[in-house]
């Protein structure tokens, strides 16, 4: 059997009405060729730390219109794999006019699909999506776009296989241990996310954008000044930060740029104008790059923002932007509120805003975390500050009820649009969100405007452990969350902007969601993974939830006299453990 040219790839990234991205990762430094219809198109590898890696725009391509492609290797055919059981990989371009369809969800590990490893994981929801698009169901509405909403890999909770590869390159009883110390070790743990042969011709063959969240770098990161000290302090947490983020933007965020983007990005530019016919090296460029970001956020951007026909999509980095200052902490520092503000605007039919961590989260929770933050902060002293750190670490209380400042900042911006003080009024504004390990949807209490409404998918494959389910179920209902928010306002926490109240959930089921853009209104659909027959490999797909969000018939509606339920109930409930 002889070895592929290919590492990883190809990845369909960018697509538009008329060029898509493709990316890939080779064995050996190479010219790559990507072969349709229309003609080809080449690029030389551009290498990082002994790995080799190409972008390549596809252009000419006509819209709305699908597209099969090859990739050669040195003139060596290397994609589609002759061996393999599953369809061509396609090109699908937009299509001017109709509306948007997407995919989205976070939080995926990377095991093995048999027997242990679904016992372990559960079964793995974008694999029997993949498997499940793959047979051409007519059912599944192709999406236009995957949405991963973070932690696409889990650089400081290993598999057996990840502890492998690094123990037999360094001592794993020496710091830090099983977790990643380096880019090598980045570039394998991406290697066994992405491998899988059935997600490896989903994510060929469907456009797909990225953002990171924690577990891409470690737990908790930058959750707080406190936490940051700390961790700099160690011995590896400047290897592990600059490993991260350089293998970020190899890896994932590259492919969400736009021509025009790339155009723009500092080290697209030494790709773009390296033409001496030999593989520029970018390794000390990233290390310095990936060192500066750290060191000075503001120095560059993460987060992106696409219009598709009738839809914005505003995705935004919560990790990277942070402002971790007590006297200005925030979630998005004042640049990346800046950014935000001028894109929150109306015109499109749904405004979209995908951030890893939930918007709205469970209302008791929202509460705890903002007391949490106050009394970190010192609302109680110095004794209590302590614990509320401690609190804030040993529970991950960092997402946005965390940050006072910037919830109110963005909920004014959100409330703005949706009563038309920014352009016309959309039907929805939806944010998507993965991170807390069970999905729900929720809604912001309105009696005018357009719905306010936070769609939350996680884990793709990575469930909740029992014993929290039930803590997290009871945080988002009833006399807790009345007892959260007494709780926050005796640490000077005001009132949140407005107030929300759950849909449906929470569910706990791996599950990868999709949206569409329909006359009735965004219809939302959980889809998990089940094995049928004993065959591990072989996942077929179940729904867990369908939800239609209408737009507002009256100005007097309520949330849920306008939300329609697939066949009017919640169907094959049931938990992925």
């Amino acid at each position: 059997m002889t070895t592929s040219p290919l590492v990883l790839g190809p990845i369909l990234r960018y697509v538009d009405e008329v060029s898509a991205t493709i990316w890939v990762e080779t064995r050996e430094s190479a010219t790559v060729t990507v072969s349709t219809t229309h003609g080809t198109t080449s690029a030389r590898t551009f290498g990082v730390h002994g790995h080799h890696y190409a972008l390549l725009q596809v252009g000419g391509l006509a819209p709305g219109t699908v597209t099969p492609y090859s990739v050669e290797v040195d003139g060596t055919r290397a994609w589609p794999d002759v061996d393999s059981s599953l369809p061509a990989s396609v090109i699908s371009t937009l299509e001017p006019g109709r509306p948007l369809r997407l995919s989205f969800g976070s939080c995926r590990t990377s095991v093995p699909h048999d027997k242990a490893g679904n016992r372990a994981h559960g079964v793995d929801a974008l694999r029997a999506f993949a498997l499940q698009l793959a047979t051409r169901d007519r059912v599944v509405e192709w999406p236009d776009l995957m949405l991963f909403l973070g932690d696409q890999v889990y650089a400081d909770s290993t598999s057996t296989a990840m502890q492998q590869f690094i123990s037999a390159r360094r001592d794993i009883h020496e710091p830090p241990g099983t977790e990643l110390a380096d880019y090598e070790e980045y570039a394998h743990l991406y290697r066994l996310a992405w491998s899988d042969e059935a997600n490896r011709w989903l994510m060929s063959t469907v456009s797909s954008a990225m953002i990171f969240d924690d577990h891409d770098v470690r737990d908790d990161w930058n959750a707080s000044l406190s936490w940051k000290r700390k961790v700099e302090a160690t011995t590896w947490w400047h290897g592990r930060i600059v490993a991260g983020l350089a293998s970020y933007w190899v890896h994932q965020h590259l492919g969400n740029l736009s021509p025009a983007g790339r155009a723009d990005d500092e080290i697209w530019r030494r790709i773009a104008d390296h033409d001496d016919g030999s593989e520029l090296d970018l390794s000390d460029v990233l290390d310095e790059f990936a060192a500066r970001c750290d060191r000075e956020p503001r120095s560059y951007r993460w987060s992106f923002c696409r219009d598709f026909t009738a839809s914005r999509l505003i995705v935004l980095d919560s990790r990277a932007a942070r402002e971790l200052d007590p006297a200005r902490r925030a979630l998005v520092d004042d640049v990346e509120t800046a950014w935000l503000d001028e894109r929150m605007r109306g015109g499109f039919r749904h405004l979209l805003i995908g951030t890893s961590l939930p918007f709205l989260l469970p209302p008791g929770l929202h509460h705890v975390e903002s007391w949490d933050e106050a009394i970190a902060e010192g609302a109680w002293g110095r004794l209590a500050a302590g614990v509320g750190e401690r609190l804030r670490q040993a529970f991950d209380l960092e997402h946005w009820g965390a940050f006072q400042r910037s919830f109110r900042q963005v909920a004014e911006m959100a409330t703005e649009v949706a009563d038309g003080k920014r352009g016309e009024a959309p039907e929805s504004v939806t944010f998507l969100s993965g991170d807390v390990h069970f999905s729900y949807i929720s809604e912001v209490e309105r009696s005018s405007g357009s719905r306010i409404v936070q769609a939350v998918c996680s884990p793709i494959r990575n469930p909740m452990h029992v014993a929290l389910r039930t803590f997290n179920a009871v945080l988002a209902y009833g006399i807790v969350t009345k007892l959260a928010a007494r709780l926050a306002r005796t640490a000077g926490v005001g009132g949140p902007p407005f107030h929300w109240s759950g849909i449906e959930g929470p569910w706990f089921d791996n599950c990868l969601a999709s949206l569409v853009d329909t006359p009735d209104g965004l219809r939302i659909r959980w889809v998990s993974g089940i094995v049928v027959r004993g065959d591990y490999l072989r996942p077929e797909s179940k729904e867990v939830a369908a939800i239609t969000v209408e737009p507002r018939r009256s100005s007097i509606a309520s949330p849920a006299s306008t939300v329609s339920r697939a066949g009017g109930r919640m169907r094959n409930r049931r938990s992925a453990r």
